[in-house]
């Protein structure tokens, strides 16, 4: 039992790892850094707001945190350069006002505006991971985030869905291009963040009522498949949805 005991404690461990969480500051990004802190893993939290990140420090004791800007892609290239070797990056970073303003039928969209709602989930995520590529360990991994609308579109959101898709896809390619290092994606369904407690309660209920699991994933919910994505090092090219069942139904 011993034995048994220390092979499960090795497997869950971070102990000696450097991971950094881009979108740490907040929600799923929060939960995933204040997890990791508890495996033992050495966190760096990066936002685009000073304010954000030494709020997000003073709840998230021996954690370290900067400023990045995932528009820039010479800010991007500066953090990587200042923090060095990494084990794990995950990132969870979104502009919700730009992704709100995409939610629009395509015969609404203004077309120079929905090209800003893709610079920061996905060039910008493709920033931080060529820059951080340069330092990453060569069995660390690197974990994007899409979403559920990839799966299940919305009437009225054919930008939103193709931005989770598009995501799903990078993270394949990624996978053959950066390996032995892994690359894998987590698709969140509704999670009660920040964001969603500022909608109506019965938005949100009409969103999860017909689940399996018929609530909203708390933020740590949604943030353990992360985890699992860092600690097992068989699993490449992947997108784990975490929806409550939503697929299914």
């Amino acid at each position: 039992m011993n034995e048994t005991k220390a092979i499960v404690d090795t497997a869950m461990s971070l102990a000696g790892k450097r991971l950094i969480v881009i979108g740490g500051t907040s929600g799923i990004g929060f939960a995933i850094a204040a997890a990791a802190r508890e495996l033992g893993a050495d966190v760096i939290v990066a936002s685009s707001h000073r304010t954000h990140v030494d709020a997000a420090l003073q709840r998230l004791p021996g954690a370290s945190g900067d400023v990045v800007d995932l528009r820039d892609e010479a800010s991007v290239s500066r953090f990587f350069d200042m923090h060095g070797a990494f084990d794990h990056l995950s990132i969870t970073a979104g502009d919700w006002e730009s992704m709100a303003s995409a939610r629009k039928p395509v015969l609404e969209l203004d077309l120079a505006e929905a090209r800003g709602s893709l610079d920061v989930r996905f060039w910008g995520a493709l920033a931080a991971i060529k820059h951080g590529s340069r330092h990453i360990a060569p069995n660390g991994s690197i974990t994007l985030t899409g979403g559920m609308l990839a799966h299940r579109p919305w009437k009225g959101a054919p930008l939103l869905t193709a931005m989770a898709g598009a995501i799903e896809y990078l993270t394949r390619g990624l996978a053959v291009d950066l390996a032995p290092v892994r690359v894998n994606a987590v698709c969140p369904g509704l999670t009660l963040t920040e964001p969603v407690a500022q909608m109506p309660a019965e938005v949100v209920q009409a969103s999860v009522s017909r689940l399996l699991v018929p609530r909203g994933a708390t933020p740590m919910e949604a943030a353990k498949p992360y985890l699992y994505l860092m600690l097992n090092d068989y699993v490449t090219g992947q997108t784990l949805p975490v929806d409550g069942g939503g697929l299914l139904v």
